[in-house]
């Protein structure tokens, strides 16, 4: 009984390590296949490295060679990536903390175009009227077709009192028009705030930056403070590019006590990752109203989509940007950086952003005025107009709230037509009437069902 025992068992030994030989010649065989397709792509790359440096017509250093080869190689991955060499890593550095020499312009390429995303308030830019939508045809009499991101950003950055050229071409202009702009210390405040009827708290997020949360707990605290307590705050991320991802989950979590906030989700392990909302010392109960529209991207649509998962607050204005991708900035070994797109998030309840956005409780424009010309009112550029975007979980489309609910609540609210800010005013008539238009909690439960 031993006996055969041990020999069934080295026989089932056997059969274990000749299976395994078999997988593991198997897993070899293909290891040396992709290993081999990878010394052929890596070869073509060393041997049109070796025939610029001995044919071209000029010589040209190694090093800018391969720079350029990285370029154009993370430039075609998607639209939020990119290469920068140590000049550019460095400014970088300097924009998170929201002070730089420059222009004051948030761009993108469209259909080839270097295309003006938004100008920043009070900017060089803003006052001279340059508008989203704007096509960047030169800077400093170099064609931007070939151009790359990183590149043109470089171009239109400098030192203050500098000048740089620039030639836009807007829809309906027979031809480009120039602009001589000085640059200027380009310094976006995160965050301002003040008091509306002396009952509401306004809250402006520009960007999240190093300084975001500190500064937004110092204006909530501020606003709480008065004399008279605020009964609602609004909370404006219209036009917030967004910027760094804990600025953003900090400031969802002063509005939520528990929860998750945001999950992220990439190829290695390091990039599973999530967010959850932890009880705050300083309690928030107050409604709360959150302004979007297409430029909120990013950071402002993990704040949006947080508070619409969880009820929190009501989303007024249009469709947001649907950027709901990651970047990791990597640094490298010659002081140069790597920003790369490692994981894409979702929301609460694992919406994903990605092309589509976030859609809002109640859909109110801004404001266009009634005697704009065609060229006046300027398109919305969306994550789904960028060249090499990611494709988002199903079709994309702008949804509207059911027209059982919202739309039936935003008939109630009375604007007027000569409303110079429809959003910011319907937001202000919510929190006037809360009982009334929250009754049974429709609006938080229409949110949630939404999702």
């Amino acid at each position: 009984m031993r006996t055969f025992r041990t020999k069934g068992i080295y026989l089932l030994t056997g059969v274990i390590i000749l299976l395994s030989v078999l997988a593991f010649d198997g897993h070899k065989d293909q290891l040396f296949a992709t290993t081999y397709k990878n010394y052929e792509a890596l070869k073509i790359f060393s041997d049109v490295l070796t025939i610029i440096q001995k044919n071209y017509v000029e010589q040209i250093d190694l090093k800018s060679l391969v720079y350029n080869a990285i370029k154009g190689m993370v430039a075609n991955l998607d639209p939020h990536s990119s290469f920068m060499p140590p000049e550019m890593y460095k400014e970088l550095q300097v924009e998170t903390k929201g002070s730089f020499g420059g222009l004051g312009l948030e761009i993108t390429f469209k259909d080839g175009f270097l295309t003006v995303v938004s100008p920043i308030e009070d900017t060089p830019a803003d006052r001279a009227g340059i508008k989203p939508g704007d096509k960047i045809i030169k800077i400093e009499n170099e064609l931007t077709k070939d151009m790359s991101l990183m590149d043109a950003v470089k171009k239109m950055r400098g030192s203050p009192g500098t000048q740089v050229k620039i030639s836009i071409f807007r829809d309906g202009m027979k031809e480009p028009k120039e602009y001589t702009l000085t640059r200027n210390v380009i310094k976006i405040k995160s965050v301002k705030y003040k008091r509306i009827d002396d009952k509401f708290g306004y809250i402006r997020l520009a960007q999240f930056q190093e300084d975001t949360t500190r500064e937004f707990k110092r204006a909530l605290k501020d606003l709480e403070s008065g004399k008279q307590p605020i009964k609602g705050l609004i909370l404006d991320l219209r036009r917030d590019p967004g910027g760094l991802l804990d600025q953003a989950v900090n400031v969802s979590d002063e509005f939520l006590d528990s929860g998750l906030i945001v999950s992220t989700e990439g190829r290695i392990e390091d990039q599973q990752m999530k967010f959850y909302a932890k009880k705050n010392s300083e309690r928030h109960d107050y409604p709360l109203v959150v302004l979007v529209n297409s430029g909120s991207a990013s950071g402002s649509e993990i704040v949006a989509g947080a508070l619409q998962d969880h009820g929190r607050a009501v989303i007024v204005g249009t469709q947001t940007f649907g950027k709901g991708t990651v970047q990791t900035i990597i640094p490298l070994s010659d002081g140069s950086g790597l920003r790369l797109t490692t994981a894409k998030y979702f929301t609460p309840n694992h919406r994903s952003i990605q092309e589509k956005g976030v859609t809002p409780d109640i859909i109110v424009e801004d404001k266009v005025k009634a005697d704009s010309s065609p060229v006046e009112k300027f398109p919305s550029i969306r994550e789904k107009d960028l060249m090499n975007h990611f494709k988002g979980l199903g079709a994309v489309k702008e949804e509207k709230p059911p027209q059982n609910k919202s739309a039936a609540k935003q008939s109630l609210i009375p604007i007027k037509k000569e409303s110079e800010d429809p959003p910011l005013d319907t937001a202000i008539e919510l929190l006037k009437n809360w009982q009334i238009y929250n009754k049974d909690n429709k609006l938080f439960t229409q949110a949630k069902e939404n999702a």
